[in-house]
């Protein structure tokens, strides 16, 4: 008896070992586990606020690019703008409709308006006085 007794009590030291490696084994695969999930917790929190920056960062590039569009098409309007100024002062003239802004002796008098745009705007109210009045449309051509 006591030889199966020493046996028994091998049999159980040998699975009381054998399941303290395998629960060790065990937690050492999990807190593995949680340390791989960490650091993939951590790798994402960091291309997360990398991504982050880099939307920001491109956002702005992006209101900054829209502003100068903005500015180019302004500056586009006022170019156009000036243009058909130019092509009114043309007609305007083709017309005979500024023929005093020619015809003045002094273009810097007082009367005179300062700027080409003030010029053409003279012009077309004239033009508008003429369209009015039949009688002046024959009289100025």
């Amino acid at each position: 008896m006591s030889t199966v007794l020493i046996v028994v009590i091998v049999v159980v030291a040998v699975i009381v070992v054998a399941a303290l490696l395998f629960a060790m084994s065990r937690g050492r695969r999990a807190a593995a586990e949680r340390r791989r999930q960490r650091v993939l917790e951590s790798r994402r929190e960091q291309a997360v606020s990398e991504h982050r920056e880099a939307a920001e960062t491109r956002t702005g590039r992006a209101e900054e690019a829209e502003h100068r569009a903005r500015l180019a098409t302004a500056r586009a309007e006022r170019e156009r703008a000036e243009a058909r100024l130019h092509e009114e002062s043309a007609r305007a003239h083709e017309l005979g409709l500024a023929d005093d802004d020619l015809m003045r002796e002094d273009p810097d008098a007082d009367t005179a308006p300062a700027s080409e745009s003030e010029r053409v705007r003279a012009g077309e109210t004239e033009r508008e006085e003429v369209g009015a009045d039949p009688r002046r449309q024959n009289s100025d051509r």
